[in-house]
């Protein structure tokens, strides 16, 4: 488990005037009151604790301009009077755009997309479904191919990390207002409701960080394995792509088609799956339901809360009041959501090695750094973790693979990927731990329940046919 695992801890600011503050600071001792909790780093205020901190006023608005004053009364007004859900998703948006718009540690600013950028995004997600016919009997899922600029990405996927956060950002914010006696909460009625603003601006404030920095490492929209982007909809970023290959010694378009492969290949498995988004977000929100608020710690931080110490509420986020708990259902939701994000990446990986080893030198190359990136906490896995507190088993997605390659080998692409009609037929944690024993097990025949479902409910659309391994071009005796 992450240790911060709503992502709470913000990372300290830099001062105004960069390496020369910093030799400032360290001849002045170092001191420094606490950070803003909500990052909106002030001009001139020093944040909460800068100078004046005796006098919170003074010490936020003491030296502000008549412009920049009331652009921080706007800000403030903005995090007190939020009174949507859990998350304020207003803010995050706001944060995440302003940190794309600072640009990459590198120094690589976001930049509108051209024509001609464009143009080669679509033509590389058009070769890479032809390629994908040979390699899986999922027909093309991409109505569309996009090239988004970093700011884009962020639109675009706001709303599924809305999905993906709210579950849990929820359970935090009912906890918030449950700490106190039933008779108190009435007469504490202005602070409970000044609380949760403020925890739904820390949760806007922290996801519009982590989700404005991941935006500069992407390549598309499925790199967490999760569908992103809306549906149908396959995506690259070219400056990412441009980034990821710069150093690897391979040509742009190869490096361009590669991450094509696999953007095509998502949208294939998640448009003809219908089943699996829901499955995956649904894990997502079990395990959401089965966090733990350590309500005695919550009790004595609302007890001492002061209004005008913000920060000792951040502080008790990041020292581990919430815990999974340690029950079969939460154990059951965190394996059902790494063993299915597993699969999802084994299979792309084995498909899209399938479809590019015949036609691409760098095949192995770029397989094998993609798996690296992965395997050891990359962008994808960490903002995983930081927004919804898990942190996934990368050495389940090799054993995936070799899984559905197995598969491959023994039944054919149509009797791998029949396996995906229904989520009782998919491979199991402990399956990955014996492909060879799932690989040759004969396989439970659904279509005819699924048949007698769909009369019952009146249904008159086709129903998957997921035929036995003698019928699917397998042989359970191999």
């Amino acid at each position: 488990m992450s240790d911060t695992p709503f992502g709470f801890g913000l990372p300290p600011e830099e001062p105004e005037d960069g390496d020369e503050g910093k030799e400032k600071d360290q001849q002045s001792g170092g001191e420094q009151g606490p950070a803003n909790p909500f990052g909106f780093g002030l001009p001139g205020a020093g944040g909460f604790g800068g100078p004046g901190a005796d006098n919170p006023l003074a010490a936020m608005f003491g030296s502000l301009n008549p412009t920049d004053l009331g652009a921080a009364f706007q800000q403030l007004g903005q995090m007190l009077s939020y009174e949507g859900g859990p998350v304020n998703w207003d803010m995050a948006k706001q944060i995440a755009r302003q940190t794309v718009s600072q640009g990459t540690p590198d120094g690589v600013k976001d930049a509108s997309i051209g024509g001609a950028e464009r143009s080669a995004v679509q033509e590389a997600v058009r070769l890479a479904d032809l390629w994908l016919d040979d390699a899986t009997s999922l027909p093309s899922g991409a109505a569309s191919a996009v090239a988004w600029s970093r700011a884009e990405w962020v639109e675009a996927t706001l709303p599924a990390w809305q999905e993906l956060v709210d579950p849990v950002a929820e359970r935090v914010g009912a906890a918030m207002g449950d700490v106190l006696p039933e008779e108190m909460q009435a007469m504490a009625g202005p602070l409970i409701g000044m609380m949760r603003s403020m925890g739904g601006a820390m949760f806007g404030t922290q996801i519009g960080q982590a989700v404005g920095v991941l935006a500069g490492e992407v390549v598309g929209s499925t790199d967490i394995g999760l569908p992103l982007s809306p549906a149908g909809k396959a995506a690259l970023l070219p400056a990412n792509v441009e980034a990821f290959g710069k150093d690897l010694g391979v040509p742009q378009e190869e490096v361009r088609l590669y991450l094509a492969l696999r953007e095509a290949a998502h949208q294939r498995l998640f448009a003809h799956v219908p089943w699996l988004r829901s499955h995956l977000f649904g894990a997502v929100d079990g395990y959401a339901r089965g966090i733990k608020v350590d309500t005695a710690k919550l009790e004595d931080v609302v007890g001492q809360f002061d209004p005008q110490n913000p920060e000792q509420l951040q502080d008790a986020l990041q020292q581990g009041m919430f815990q999974p708990e340690d029950t079969p259902e939460q154990k059951a939701a965190l394996a059902r959501l790494e063993t299915a994000l597993a699969l999802v990446e084994g299979w792309v990986d084995a498909v899209v090695h399938a479809a590019a080893k015949p036609r691409l030198s760098s095949a192995d190359a770029l397989r094998e750094t993609l798996r690296r990136r992965r395997a050891t906490g990359g962008p994808a896995e960490q903002t995983f973790a930081t927004l919804i507190g898990l942190e996934l088993r990368p050495r389940r997605l090799r054993d995936a693979s070799r899984l559905w390659a197995s598969l491959t080998d023994a039944r054919g692409v149509d009797g791998r990927d029949a396996l995906w009609a229904h989520p009782d037929m998919l491979p199991t944690a402990t399956d990955l731990d014996d492909p060879d024993g799932f690989v040759h097990r004969e396989q439970l025949d659904f279509s005819e329940l699924d048949k007698m479902l769909g009369e019952a409910a009146g249904g008159t659309g086709e129903k998957p046919n997921l035929k036995k391994d003698d019928e699917a071009g397998g042989d359970d005796t191999e």
